[in-house]
């Protein structure tokens, strides 16, 4: 069941994307905002209880309407699954701004493909060389497909095994939304201690998914850089999970996707190169590479699901 589940969503994603208004959405950042107010007291205990609260009703709710449909209707049931994976899993949600920066890279429009990026990251992009916008692109493409797509499967095959149907889906990106608006802003809200709690356990939730995106890049990509750069550089490229998605994905598609350091002398080698391999700078054709790494990785999973699926069936 959980592999049409996915395989449904997906397609309805891809033939309607989910609106960045939708209702569902509002409701859970209303949700967040109304928990943080009122809960957010400035003790570690607060920050905690708060998280819990954010992340775990949103979730218990997904996997308690699942439950009490199955027990009418295992239609009405799957109905829900849908559903819930509908408005949490897809590319939709954040590919149109690849999308747009990358038919501005190709008319050699990079005025406005660093306009386009500058209003999907919400940074000054103008003076950016055409290396760095490329690897900017990359790099936040990559960690999408992985927040938004990758993760979220992870979490919710995850918690349907445990018996608490589409769950995992709503936790995990529940836990990825916190971790992102739980930050400090100009009125001093949220307190540190909620902050802390929203990153500490985003890491903790994100420690699986991320490996796994990582192993799956490997495999569709270059398997052994890929590794090796993970195993080897993930801390350089970014802390915690993120730099384990950006070191497989470097290796993955042999691209650097580390800044280049000035040579310390003409004709020597470059510190950074004796453990990145000597990876070229990124180059527009990288952008195609990496829409071909996901759609290689999503292939890979999906026949993995469909396995363990008819598995299950069989057995």
């Amino acid at each position: 069941m959980s592999f049409f589940a996915i395989l449904i969503a997906l397609l309805l994603e891809q033939a309607r994307p989910v609106a960045h208004d939708n209702p569902v959405h509002g409701a859970l950042r209303g949700w967040a905002r109304l928990v943080r107010r009122n809960l957010d007291a400035g003790q570690s205990a607060h920050g905690w209880g708060a998280w819990s609260l954010a992340v775990g009703v949103p979730a218990l709710v997904a996997g308690l309407v699942y439950w009490a449909l199955w027990q009418f209707s295992t239609v009405l049931a799957f109905a829900w699954m849908v559903g819930v994976l509908y408005v949490t899993l897809g590319f939709r949600q954040f590919s149109h701004h690849f999308s747009e920066i990358r038919q501005a890279m190709d008319s050699g429009d990079e005025r406005l493909a660093r306009e386009k990026l500058a209003q999907w990251l919400r940074v000054d992009a103008v003076t950016l060389p055409r290396t760095e916008l490329l690897r900017q692109v990359i790099e936040h493409s990559v960690l999408s497909a992985h927040r938004h797509v990758f993760g979220v499967l992870v979490a919710f095959v995850v918690f349907w095994v445990l018996g608490l149907g589409p769950a995992g889906a709503v936790f995990y990106r529940m836990a990825e939304y916190l971790s992102r608006n739980w930050r400090a802003r100009a009125d001093g809200t949220p307190s540190l201690a909620l902050q802390h709690a929203a990153v500490r356990a985003w890491e903790w939730v994100d420690h699986l998914p991320a490996r796994v995106t990582a192993l799956g890049f490997a495999v569709v990509g270059n398997f052994e850089e890929a590794v090796a750069s993970w195993r080897g550089e993930a801390a350089r490229y970014a802390p915690g999970s993120d730099g384990v998605v950006l070191a497989a994905t470097s290796g993955a598609l042999n691209v650097r996707l580390i800044p280049a350091p000035a040579a310390l002398a003409e004709g020597q080698v470059l510190l950074d190169d004796l453990d990145s391999g000597l990876r070229p700078e990124p180059q527009l054709a990288h952008l195609g590479s990496v829409v071909g790494l996901v759609w290689r990785s999503v292939v890979l999973w999906m026949l993995l699901l469909a396995l363990l699926t008819l598995a299950r069936l069989l057995g």
